[in-house]
């Protein structure tokens, strides 16, 4: 609050940003539509792992609940990272590269995990959840370059709807868990990724300073 209000004093006088669209309009809306199902989809699979991850080790390989918290304690951790890091990393490569690596190299570690075995499968949530969520900064910052001068526009999009996504997302996943099993959706999910896919559709931004 203390930083907003200094920030404001600063900035008084001076013109507004330009909110000029650095691409065509419906390459723009396009390429937002793309940015929020790699969001939701990234929300929704993240969302499993954090919600079902505990359950899914005591009935795939007998754990007690205090070590299978200990793997969710990895995977949280290693999602915190990949957050923090994807921003500087973001700064020094660009965002595309960023959202490049990150939905596209999740992938292969998440169609493997389901049929991994217990050292393994630390391994892989550790790194997926690294990775996977490098993305987010760098979406977020992709997003807010595409359509500058939106910030509530692109905050309620990605903060609001993607992360309201991957709550509903987890919710549907518990009603298959009591249904056909908790490792059954654990191989459902592992296809989640591969919407990643649509990285390819991401426009490459004007450059600038």
């Amino acid at each position: 609050g203390v930083w907003y209000t200094r920030h404001r004093r600063a900035t008084v006088g001076r013109p507004a940003a330009s909110r000029t669209l650095p691409l065509a309009r419906g390459t723009v809306m396009m390429t937002l539509l793309v940015l929020v199902v790699l969001t939701a989809t990234k929300n929704a699979y993240l969302a499993s792992l954090s919600s079902y991850f505990t359950f899914y080790t005591i009935d795939k390989f007998g754990l007690g609940v205090q070590d299978a918290q200990v793997l969710l304690f990895l995977f949280l951790g290693a999602s915190a990272l990949g957050v923090f890091f994807g921003g500087p990393i973001g700064d020094r490569f660009g965002s595309r590269v960023v959202i490049w690596f990150s939905i596209l190299g999740v992938i292969p570690f998440a169609l493997l995990l389901p049929y991994a075995n217990l050292f393994w499968t630390a391994i892989l949530v550790v790194v997926i959840g690294f990775v996977f969520s490098s993305a987010f900064s760098a979406i977020v910052v992709f997003a807010q370059e595409l359509v500058p001068g939106r910030v509530g526009l692109i905050a309620g999009m990605f903060f609001g709807f993607a992360f309201g996504f991957g709550g509903i997302g987890a919710a549907v996943l518990g009603v298959y868990a009591d249904k056909e099993g908790i490792e059954f959706v654990y191989r459902i999910c592992s296809y989640m990724p591969l919407l990643g896919l649509l990285t390819v559709f991401l426009p490459k931004l004007p450059s600038h300073r």
